[in-house]
């Protein structure tokens, strides 16, 4: 999956894919450790308000120390995804990011121009500002699908727009502006972000690169410190981040 600039806008005219599951041909292997105990959150603080980028560019959240350190490559067109943080993603964070013995940083793998828009979009505030807006997406995974359907046929013809005017269209015709002006970021605001075609591009460049060194094929992607896991509902990822010595919360 490689979204470069001869390709990108060929995207449009490809099907939208709605499953809700996803496999991969990662390897993974036992990861367990000892109980792990807390670690008190920077004084006047939650570790789930706390958020740094990393030299990956993704969007770390929680203690940056933290000895569990989970990855999730993820699309934000993605079903699977959406399932993902329609039924795990608060229990991630409430009950082990919150602990400061786990963080939890998301990366995009971008699928398409429409994942492509989206993710700039959801950078395009302040840092603590991209995990709830990406979480948004996918909660209103319909609306946000319905729009992209409805927009493929107005966007025929987006490659021969201006550069620093395709993806404004695209985020117009998919009513992705008015969807994040409800949530923050205005119209203007989106725009800007939009307008600066490089720093849309990179995010796309940066996906491909990624997903071919380490190998991720699929979305979403886990990774705890550093090891690909096959594990994809979190069910299944809650019981490996228990095995490895995290405790959930204290009620």
């Amino acid at each position: 999956m490689t979204i470069s600039r001869r390709i990108a806008f060929a995207t449009l005219a490809a099907p939208l894919a709605l499953a809700l599951s996803a496999c991969g041909d990662n390897e993974t292997g036992d990861i367990s450790g000892e109980p792990l105990e807390a670690v008190p959150a920077p004084e006047g603080q939650e570790w789930t308000d706390v958020v740094e980028v990393t030299e990956a560019d993704g969007y770390l959240l929680g203690n940056p120390d933290a000895p569990l350190k989970l990855v999730e490559y993820a699309s934000l067109t993605c079903g699977a995804c959406a399932n993902f943080a329609q039924t795990g993603a608060e229990s991630l964070k409430e009950d082990y990011v919150s602990t400061g013995t786990v963080s939890f940083e998301l990366r995009n793998q971008v699928h398409n121009v429409f994942d492509l828009t989206l993710a700039r979009l959801a950078r395009c505030s302040a840092p603590q500002s991209f995990h709830p807006l990406a979480e948004q997406v996918w909660l209103n995974f319909n609306e946000v699908m319905g729009g992209m359907q409805g927009a493929q046929s107005q966007l025929a013809n987006v490659g021969e727009l201006p550069e620093d005017q395709r993806f404004v269209a695209i985020a117009n015709a998919a009513g992705f502006l008015d969807f994040f002006a409800a949530r923050g970021v205005s119209r203007d605001q989106a725009e800007a972000c939009l307008s600066d075609s490089e720093s849309v591009m990179a995010i796309g460049e940066r996906s491909t690169q990624q997903s071919e060194e380490l190998g991720v094929n699929s979305t979403p992607t886990f990774i705890l410190n550093g090891r690909v896991l096959e594990e994809r509902s979190w069910d299944d990822l809650e019981t490996v981040l228990q095995e490895a010595g995290a405790r959930p919360a204290e009620g």
